[in-house]
């Protein structure tokens, strides 16, 4: 699983002219689900993203989590993170999960946070969206289950 995280002021995903999430201070998280995915990594993740401390405490430093600040993600399924254009200028997307299991473990991802006591807003899976959201630091952190980077 491969996620693209951005600490925001707020932040929405629009599918045909429509919001369909929507979500003030918190996280968006652009979220690839690959092949080999597990419900038990996409539950690894979501604590893993929940806790990152990426948030500024009283010093300015980044010492708060998601948790800590009570903030909301906004979950956006995002297969184009398992694109790989080595070599090549059109990317092979071989990698990402088939529709039906990433749709699987993308939902329960976004439980896994609610569980965890997030808010989480969604995009809408499969649909092409417009994402609007205003990156506060900018802070922009890249993760990936299988840690390849």
């Amino acid at each position: 699983m491969r996620a693209v995280v951005q600490r925001v002021s707020r932040a929405r995903a629009i599918v045909a002219g429509s919001v369909t999430g929507e979500i003030a201070d918190g996280l968006v998280v652009l979220l690839g689900v690959g092949r080999d995915d597990t419900s038990a990594v996409a539950t690894g993740m979501a604590e893993k993203i929940s806790n990152l401390r990426i948030f500024e405490d009283d010093q300015r430093k980044m010492n708060r989590s998601l948790l800590d600040v009570k903030g909301s993600a906004l979950v956006v399924s995002q297969f184009t993170l398992y694109g790989d254009a080595r070599g090549q200028r059109r990317p092979s997307f071989v990698a990402a999960a088939p529709q039906e299991q990433a749709n699987k473990l993308y939902e329960e991802f976004a439980e896994a946070l609610r569980r965890l006591g997030v808010t989480v807003a969604t995009g809408a899976f499969g649909a092409m969206m417009s994402v609007e959201l205003v990156n506060e630091g900018p802070v922009t952190i890249l993760l990936d289950s299988d840690k390849t980077f």
